[in-house]
């Protein structure tokens, strides 16, 4: 085998082997979003666990707000106000987690539920806040105040 063909394959083995490391330092640096399962692999154990805890219990705008939940994944929140009473209240169309503060009422956080989005909203902090979900299934509006230092929904204008 002549010279030139010993050479055209050395640089092929050169250039394929530089390829495959510039591909994998490239999956490195972007993480295992590529790879990974988001959030990572819980074991069975962990996932037990988390089944067991308690969840916050559906609520109407209408009716008694829970208290002390864990907070949905937020899709939008403000700093923590000066201390106050924080509240979770459901809709069909999402969560909204609400606090009442020196300044009034305002939405901490909120999630809309799988197949809704947040059309409009108003965090305050202000004398009420309102929050407005929309989907296929149709529109679901929040409408929260503060009375003395609880929130409480109020029923829609």
């Amino acid at each position: 085998m002549g010279r030139r063909p010993l050479l055209a394959a050395a640089g092929w083995l050169a250039t394929t082997a530089a390829a495959t490391l510039v591909g994998l330092a490239a999956i490195q640096l972007v993480g295992s979003g590529i790879t990974g399962t988001p959030g990572g692999v819980r074991d069975p154990g962990e996932v037990a666990r988390a089944l067991a805890s308690p969840t916050p219990a559906a609520t109407s705008p209408g009716a008694s707000p829970t208290a002390g939940a864990t907070p949905p994944a937020t899709t939008a929140s403000l700093p923590p106000a000066a201390s106050g009473a924080e509240r979770t209240f459901r809709t069909a169309g999402g969560t909204a987690i609400v606090e009442c503060g020196p300044d009034g009422v305002r939405l901490v956080s909120w999630s809309p539920a799988p197949g809704y989005r947040v059309k409009e909203y108003d965090r305050g902090p202000d004398e009420h806040v309102e929050i407005r979900f929309v989907g296929a299934e149709g529109e679901h509006e929040l409408r929260v105040r503060c009375r003395g230092s609880e929130p409480v929904a109020t029923p829609h204008d």
